[in-house]
Formats: C-alpha cells, sequence, structure tokens
C-alpha cells in the first residue's frame, strides 16, 4: 500500500548539491520529475495492475532512470512512497499526514473507489508511509506534517522553506 503524492527537492548553490528533501505528499508542481509518467514514456513496469488501475513500476529500473538526474541536482520527484529510493538522495523526509475525512474526499474526487480508496484510507490510518520512511531513512531526518487544509499547506511550506535556510547556513 502506498499513500498518494511523494515530492523529493533537491537544492543547488554554487553548483553543487547542497541540500535534498522528500516531502509526502504536497501538490504537483511544473518543476518535477514524476516516476509515473517517465515509466509510461519509457516503459519502466513490468504490466498492469488491474484491481488499483495503475502500472506495476519496475523499480530496480525507475532508480537507473533517475539516478543521473537526482545526481544533476534541482529535481523534484512525484512518487506514492519512499521505500525504494536511495537514502543518499536525501536531507530530510517530510511526511504529510492528512486525517480521513479529508483524505477520503480527495481521493473520492480523484475517481479513486472500491479497494483503491479504502487502502489508501488505510494506509493512513496505519501511518504506512510514515512507518516506510523511519524504516527507510534515519530517524532524525523524518518528520510528519499536518495536510488538512490550505492553511496547513502554508505553515508546511514556511516550516520547509525556514528548514533549508538553516540547513544552507549550518552546511555552507
Amino acid at each position: 500500500m502506498t499513500n498518494e503524492g511523494t515530492r523529493y527537492f533537491q537544492i543547488w548553490s554554487g553548483g553543487q548539491r547542497v541540500l535534498s528533501v522528500c516531502v509526502i505528499p504536497l501538490p504537483v508542481t511544473d518543476q518535477g520529475c514524476k516516476p509515473s509518467n517517465s515509466c509510461k514514456v519509457r516503459e519502466l513496469y513490468e504490466g498492469f495492475d488491474e484491481e488499483y488501475e495503475c502500472p506495476i513500476l519496475d523499480e530496480d529500473r525507475v532508480i537507473d532512470e533517475l539516478e543521473d538526474k537526482m545526481n544533476e541536482g534541482g529535481v523534484i520527484v512525484d512518487y506514492h512512497g519512499c521505500d525504494f529510493f536511495p537514502e543518499r538522495w536525501f536531507h530530510i523526509v517530510f511526511v504529510l499526514r492528512t486525517e480521513n475525512s479529508f483524505l477520503y474526499d480527495r481521493l473520492e474526487s480523484r475517481g479513486y473507489k472500491g479497494k483503491k480508496l479504502q487502502d489508501n484510507i488505510q494506509c493512513e490510518i496505519f501511518q504506512t508511509i510514515y512507518e516506510e520512511a523511519m524504516s527507510s531513512y534515519k530517524e532524525e531526518i523524518v518528520h510528519q506534517l499536518p495536510s488538512n487544509t490550505p492553511e496547513d499547506l502554508e505553515r508546511n511550506l514556511d516550516q520547509i522553506i525556514q528548514w533549508i535556510e538553516q540547513w544552507m547556513k549550518d552546511n555552507n
């Protein structure tokens, strides 16, 4: 089970990577790489899951595809989980949490139904993505943020920007 929408950020300064950030989930931006889109174009999938109505990604091929882009920096990767992305890519991970009443409405408005809708709600109830992040990355780099309202989004962006600014101060 995975949750909707993961973002990975790399911040570059003076031609070198100074920071990598993982945020789970945020709205899609124009400045990113979405593995599910790359997979469709480059056929980086192993098949199609009829029950969830989505491709089954070949994770090794996805990592191979993204490796050079991640090393170059300035990349946002949009995906629904984090356990197969290498730890070396990130300095911090933000797991955005949504109360089920908000999440249900969001997913339903995106056309989720049946098992796909139930599993995504269950994933949030059981903190699946948070646990996945905790087991995939160092505990001290994984943080949870509420993501229910537009005001939460604004606070989260402010907090992430503050963290980036502090990290750059501390590491430059």
